[in-house]
């Protein structure tokens, strides 16, 4: 392969969709679709052209368990790392009998003190379960030039899996010794504010976002918020955020002020608050001042941007 080959094709692999994953690699590899398709049959794995045309273009996805077998062949006819499609396939399409949902964690264990949250979502008579997960999100982050974090705005792409959902609940835990009293609740598109608790001690914030109706299992909705911060005595380093069902695709940017930009940036991925984390990744500022992560077929985690300011 040519340099920019590998250079898109690791990009691809890294931040998805998997129609275009699959559509990078095999122009990657050079490979005519009836060739991949007689390469799949040679290690007795059979699937149609057409197929194969259709999933690069995004048109179908696999999902059935032969499909899925033809996926994990296609990372060894191609040269890809293992798992390296399988994982950007997410969550399979929902049927009837998925109306559980997906593993749920609780809030508790992404946010410390656990104690604390469990003190605000007890005050809101809150569920374990809040019966929605995340399609898409779209978050932006905007730090000043006191190198504090200014604003957090999200356009979020949600699905109900279980009837009667009227509201969703936004989580916010400013930097330590913020004055999370003066944080400000902004509900912007397709919601209004409703209830919000706060816990000044340990710099949290929960409030609820009343939806316009009642979504049954399997409705989704699309709704715009975000948070206007408090400064804190010291500048902030990092951002972070917790997906106690997982999501299916979040995207995070950072956009520094251009007279406060740090030296160096990263991504990170961990379990659970405190633990080391189990993926890194470092960032590059781009001509705007930003960097930004892509995610894909997330499960339960902490997904965040940490920086230096020295």
């Amino acid at each position: 392969m040519q340099r920019n080959d590998q250079a898109d094709l690791a990009t691809a692999l890294r931040t998805g969709p998997f129609h275009v994953a699959l559509r990078t690699a095999i122009t990657a590899r050079g490979l005519a679709l009836h060739r991949v398709r007689r390469h799949l049959a040679l290690r007795g794995v059979h699937v149609g052209v057409t197929s194969l045309s259709y999933w690069q273009q995004g048109r179908r996805r696999p999902e059935r368990p032969e499909s899925l077998r033809a996926v994990r062949a296609l990372e060894e006819v191609l040269d890809l790392p293992e798992h390296s499609l399988t994982r950007l396939l997410g969550p399979r399409r929902a049927t009837p009998a998925d109306q559980a949902g997906p593993p749920v964690r609780p809030y508790r264990d992404l946010i410390s003190p656990a104690a604390a949250v469990d003190d605000l979502l007890t005050a809101l008579a809150s569920p374990r379960d809040t019966g929605l997960h995340t399609i898409t999100h779209i978050e932006r982050i905007r730090i000043g030039a006191d190198r504090q974090l200014l604003r957090r705005d999200s356009q979020h792409a949600l699905r109900a899996h279980r009837d009667g959902i009227d509201r969703y609940l936004a989580l916010y835990q400013g930097d330590p010794g913020c004055d999370i009293t003066r944080v400000g609740v902004r509900a912007e598109e397709n919601c209004r504010p409703g209830r919000i608790r706060r816990d000044q001690t340990h710099d949290l914030l929960v409030a609820e976002l009343l939806l316009d109706r009642r979504m049954r299992a399997g409705d989704t909705h699309l709704l715009g918020y975000g948070f206007d911060a408090s400064p804190s005595p010291t500048p902030g380093c990092e951002y972070v955020r917790g997906f106690n069902s997982g999501a299916g695709q979040y995207v995070l940017q950072v956009t520094f002020h251009p007279d406060a930009l740090p030296v160096r940036c990263h991504r990170f991925a961990l379990r659970s608050p405190g633990e080391k984390p189990y993926e890194t990744e470092e960032l590059t500022l781009d001509g705007h001042h930003c960097v930004h992560l892509v995610a894909t077929a997330l499960q339960p985690c902490l997904l965040g941007v940490r920086w230096d300011w020295e």
